[in-house]
């Protein structure tokens, strides 16, 4: 706030404004000095803040220790199968011998019946026609159909049509010495993916039939039913035995065999399969939850620091304490700051369950507290009882999650008759405190707004008072001179 009197023309009056102009002033400072202050207590608790939503983050990860996969799983000999465990997979040592590997239908016409060393020349010269193939038996066999356009009857244009359908069976088409060939194979493995080809009589595609369904028994028994279409491989299921019991099925994909367990069939051959226990996810799971503790519980103590005050008499040697010394934080003293500190730090070191405490799984809390994780400490206790540690960390999360909730506020679902459920956030302390301090911030400045615009208007008057007085006084002199 400043007023300008450098029209009246005496040094004595400008100086007794500007210290009138200073006395106005000293308590707008003390306000403007108070929002400094508060903004940076809402500055810290933002810091605060921050810090513990990481941390809310991190106890997701132990929310639910059921979904983080504590098995392992080694095959003694490579090369006959690969297996993968969750955590559903029971512990041991199983013997798994492959006796099979589940194959697909494989067939493929000859020269015989193209009559052509290229598979871009056509092989007929008759109208459009259709393939028929009918995969599995029974009453469980379906039925496809590709048509084929007149256009279109060579080995290229054959095979893309059936592919075009991506049903049962897909065709390719290779070249050898004696010309182009048609392959056709089924598209999955299993005995139940076999599949027999008829085409339209009187057509090109005739040619490949392949034990069509009104082949006789005896030639449906044979691997060339005509002279055109030879199988090289059958369609068949794969086998096993684990622990010496037969396991049959259509892929060699097996997720079902062993509880948890997924095998990949790869070989012929016997080897161990053996699912141990492992710490490894959980120990990284609560090893995060720890590092997130440890950089909250910081958090809050940088921002709560009290440094005192500084005793030595010699300038150099307090310039080099200062820079070296922490520091008194935005927030010292605030006991709600410190209450959060102690809640989140009593879930861990007041933890105790099933005869455990956080020491005893290797979560320490150190004297100045410090929390860390010793991964060797929690494997060792984990293996000795995995179902005590468990119980200790489930009592930990809740501990550190209500301390947290509290601390950022919590979401929760309410309905109303006739209505969808609506989401809403419950208060929590952080913004409760910064929520305080933005209100004095805002109403501090209101205040100093209108302190400004009274001070503005009493210096005017003040100033006019001064000219008044200073006017008079000259024309009472002009006065006396005449």
């Amino acid at each position: 706030m400043s007023s300008s009197v450098s029209g009246l023309g005496s040094s004595q009056i400008t100086s007794e404004l500007d210290t009138y102009e200073q006395r106005l002033q000293a308590p707008i400072t003390q306000l403007d000095n108070q929002i400094t202050t508060d903004k940076a207590d809402i500055s810290a608790w933002g810091t605060i803040q921050g810090s513990i939503s990481t941390l809310s983050t991190a106890l997701s990860g132990i929310k639910d220790l059921s979904t983080i996969n504590t098995r392992t799983a080694s095959v003694g000999t490579s090369g006959f199968f690969t297996a993968t465990a969750s955590s559903a997979a029971q512990t041991g040592t199983y013997n798994v011998a492959v006796k099979a590997l589940a194959t697909v239908q494989e067939i493929y016409s000859s020269t015989k019946a193209t009559g052509s060393a290229s598979a871009s020349a056509n092989i007929g010269t008759g109208s459009s026609g259709t393939l028929t193939f009918t995969i599995g038996t029974g009453s469980k066999a379906k039925t496809e159909t590709v048509t084929v356009g007149s256009g279109s009857m060579t080995l290229n244009g054959i095979a893309s049509a059936i592919n075009k359908v991506a049903g049962g069976v897909k065709a390719g088409v290779v070249s050898t010495a004696n010309g182009a060939e048609l392959t056709l194979q089924s598209s999955a493995t299993g005995s139940s993916q076999a599949f027999t080809v008829s085409g339209t009589a009187g057509t090109a595609l005739a040619k490949f039939d392949y034990l069509k369904s009104s082949a006789t028994a005896s030639a449906k028994s044979s691997a060339n039913s005509s002279g055109y279409m030879t199988r090289t491989q059958t369609a068949g299921d794969s086998s096993l035995t684990i622990n010496g019991v037969p396991i049959t099925a259509t892929s060699n994909k097996l997720s079902s065999a062993m509880a948890g367990v997924s095998l990949t069939l790869t070989g012929k051959g016997s080897s161990t399969l053996t699912i141990g226990s492992s710490t490894t996810g959980i120990s990284s799971a609560v090893g995060k939850v720890a590092t997130d503790l440890n950089a909250a519980l910081a958090t809050i103590s940088k921002e709560t620091y009290w440094a005192g005050s500084s005793t030595s008499t010699s300038s150099a040697s307090a310039s080099a304490s200062a820079s070296s010394a922490k520091k008194t934080g935005a927030l010292a003293g605030n006991y709600t700051a410190e209450s959060i500190s102690t809640q989140l730090l009593s879930a861990v070191s007041g933890a105790a369950a099933s005869g455990m405490t956080s020491n005893s799984i290797g979560l320490t809390v150190s004297s100045t507290g410090a929390v860390a994780l010793n991964s060797t400490t929690f494997a060792s206790a984990y293996a000795k009882n995995p179902t005590a540690v468990q119980n200790l960390l489930g009592q930990i999360y809740t501990g550190l999650s209500t301390a947290t909730k509290q601390a950022l506020g919590s979401s929760t679902s309410t309905s109303t008759s006739g209505t969808s459920a609506v989401n809403t956030v419950g208060e929590g302390t952080i913004a409760a405190q910064t929520k305080s301090y933005q209100n004095t911030v805002t109403s501090l400045n209101s205040e100093i707004s209108q302190m400004e615009k009274t001070d503005t208007t009493e210096l005017e008057n003040v100033a006019a008072a001064y000219s008044a007085a200073e006017s008079a006084a000259t024309n009472a002199s002009i006065t006396s001179m005449y």
